[in-house]
């Protein structure tokens, strides 16, 4: 968890209105509104050759089990008709920027999280709309009037709350938690479906005998830090349906990265190291273009099985040119060598970001 989850304890200032907003589908609904032929069909946005993997997946092809970072040759053994297409990545940039747009119309208060879902803080909204439900309502269909796709909404006095209620209605739907039905709605809810809570902690927690929010809720404070360290606070309170982050706007990046899978397995350092020079340029590049520096570089690696390893290094001074980055990158790599197996993807960022004023929404870097 990052450190903006330290100011969860105490009473917020006030009653908040907060939305979030996740369009539905995104990048396969784009696709499916731009090429007719795709519509009613199972979509997926991303590669079809062997080493590729699903950026996004249409509902269609959901009911299906195709999902996210599913490989590909996965994705079609569970659905022999998917239709794959390519990513376009300054189209959904274009698409995003329209959205962004529309929110603006109603707060100056949004948090982007991606090109596809926004955090927007409504409790004193722009045009003046009493229910926060009826500003989702107002902003879902100026998104379908305007580009012709559905979002979905989740409406809660908190951050927290507001993402799990828009997940509740998908899609094309809104969901309300009212301060009442906060902690009840909270205490059912499977550890798992918590956001924040990844597969190995929610695996820790079960063996705990932590399972859903109100076992999480019967802990003490001491308890679920001494489990969990720092995390463990806002686990503790987040079980109690209590957010106290702000919706932040502009919301500053604290990382940059790139990554690339291959289509054939690497087992050479040589190869290796060709391999990680776009990826270097390309989060240097972005450095330069924001005037952005950062401390921290990690490694990625998945092999050939799945198994992923990161690896990081810290500097006490920001980095300041590319061949510094390609170093301390490559240092990482030397220092796995031999790879214990035949690697299938590489990845770098760098974090620690400081300078950078404005971040965009984030997408990623693909190479």
């Amino acid at each position: 968890m990052t450190d903006e989850n330290d100011d969860q304890a105490g009473s917020s200032p006030r009653q908040r209105k907060i939305i979030h907003i996740d369009m539905d589908a995104f990048y396969a609904s784009v696709e499916q509104r731009d090429n007719p032929d795709l519509r009613d069909k199972p979509v997926a946005v991303g590669g079809s050759r062997e080493r590729g993997v699903v950026a996004a997946a249409s509902y269609e092809a959901r009911k299906f089990g195709v999902r996210s970072a599913m490989p590909s040759v996965t994705a079609k053994r569970q659905c022999p008709d998917l239709i794959f297409v390519k990513p376009r990545f300054e189209v959904y940039k274009v698409v995003s920027q329209q959205i962004q747009e529309i929110f603006a119309e109603h707060t100056p208060i949004i948090e982007p999280l991606s090109l596809d879902e926004a955090y927007l803080d409504v409790t004193e909204n722009l045009q003046g709309i009493p229910l926060a439900r009826d500003v989702a309502l107002a902003i879902r269909a100026k998104i379908q009037q305007e580009t012709g796709l559905n979002a979905s909404a989740g409406i809660s006095y908190n951050k927290f709350l507001a993402k799990l209620a828009s997940d509740h209605r998908k899609p094309n739907g809104q969901y309300v938690i009212t301060p009442e039905m906060g902690p009840a709605f909270v205490e059912n809810l499977p550890v798992g479906k918590f956001h924040g809570i990844g597969p190995a902690t929610s695996a820790k927690m079960n063996a705990l005998g932590l399972h859903t929010g109100l076992d999480m809720r019967n802990q003490s404070l001491e308890f679920m830090q001494a489990n969990f360290g720092k995390a463990g606070k806002y686990y503790y309170w987040i079980s109690r349906g209590v957010d106290n982050r702000e919706v932040r706007a502009n919301r500053v990046r604290k990382s940059v990265g790139a990554e690339n899978t291959f289509a054939t397995d690497l087992t050479e350092f040589d190869a290796m190291v060709a391999e990680l020079q776009p990826m270097i340029d390309k989060v240097w590049r972005h450095c330069e273009d924001k005037g952005a520096r950062g401390r921290t570089v990690t490694l990625k690696v998945k092999f050939n099985d799945f198994e992923i390893i990161t690896r990081s290094r810290s500097v006490p001074i920001s980095i300041s040119s590319r061949s510094e980055l390609e170093r301390l990158s490559v240092g990482l790599l030397q220092s796995e060598m031999p790879v214990p197996k035949p690697v299938r993807l590489l990845g770098i960022s760098l974090s620690a970001l400081h300078g950078e004023t404005q971040a965009e929404p984030q997408l990623g870097l693909p190479i």
